[in-house]
């Protein structure tokens, strides 16, 4: 009976031990829910801003007391601001841009960062810290003797300038493209090369169906990199004929009339293929992120 008691007794505390954990996991999971969700609001905040400001007049915007809510939603805004620039002409324009720029992102960063990761060669990791050093140098360091040399080149006024210097790599994709590459397993590549496969055949039917992941983490990048970019346009384009989106916000807004019920359509329109583009990619790029984060 004493070994019963003791045996009950045990197993009533448990029971209460498991329940108190179970509490203990579900408050904790509650908070981080609860933490992310605030975080979450405050960034949806100034986009549902964005949204419902678009469907207002100017008056309506800064009228006291302040409304969430548009009185009326209809689309005269929009319309305007299509008919105030040629939208369709810069449309066209930023996806030349944009495509050109994710096609020589994806080509020129997942071939060199093949080469860091998956070929030996004298001097290879000094070269590499070379490469991510370059990563300190801002834009606006190297812009000039970049203009300079496109002035000389006859490239200003056209979409090379910022076009070309894309299929020559970016520090930053190559390196999130080399720490995805060493954590492949090296008897995948062993095994093509003894089954006769050269280089470019490994590269290109054995790492690049398995990178999908990295490649997708880059190509949404590239696309956000060229879609916003304000000032490659604005110092090398040069003609108003091959303005970009991002250009247009500048032409819409002046210092007597900031024109917002022009620049929160406007806006609108450049944060829906931002956010469509990462909803369609979303499992590849978080995964692409993880992992080469946590490989190599």
């Amino acid at each position: 009976r004493l070994f019963f008691r003791m045996g009950k007794g045990y197993g009533n505390n448990m029971k209460k031990n498991m329940r108190l954990y179970k509490m203990g996991v579900f408050f904790r999971k509650f908070i981080l829910y609860f933490i992310l969700l605030f975080f979450a609001l405050l960034w949806l905040i100034p986009f549902f801003f964005l949204v419902m400001g678009s469907f207002k007049s100017t008056s309506e915007l800064f009228q006291v007391p302040f409304r969430w809510l548009p009185k009326h939603f209809d689309f005269d805004n929009y319309i305007n601001m299509f008919q105030q620039i040629p939208f369709l002409r810069y449309l066209k324009n930023t996806l030349i841009i944009v495509f050109f720029s994710v096609v020589g992102a994806l080509i020129s960063n997942s071939l060199i960062a093949y080469g860091f990761s998956r070929l030996r060669w004298p001097g290879r990791d000094k070269v590499f810290m070379i490469v991510l050093a370059t990563m300190i140098l801002p834009y606006q360091v190297t812009m000039i003797p970049l203009y300079l040399m496109f002035t000389k080149m006859h490239w200003v006024g056209t979409f090379l300038p910022l076009i070309v210097p894309q299929f020559f790599g970016n520090a930053f994709y190559i390196f999130l493209l080399r720490q995805f590459l060493t954590g492949v397993p090296k008897e995948i590549t062993e095994s093509s090369r003894i089954d006769g496969a050269n280089e470019f055949e490994i590269f290109l039917k054995v790492i690049m169906p398995i990178s999908k992941p990295a490649l997708a983490s880059v190509a949404i990048m590239a696309f956000i990199r060229a879609w916003n970019d304000f000032l490659g346009p604005l110092v090398f384009l040069g003609s108003d004929r091959l303005y970009t989106l991002s250009l247009a916000a500048s032409m819409l807004k002046s210092n007597y009339d900031p024109n917002w019920d022009l620049l929160l359509p406007l806006g609108v329109v450049m944060v829906l293929p931002v956010l469509l583009l990462f909803f369609v990619l979303q499992k590849y790029f978080i995964q692409g992120i993880t992992m080469s984060g946590i490989k190599g």
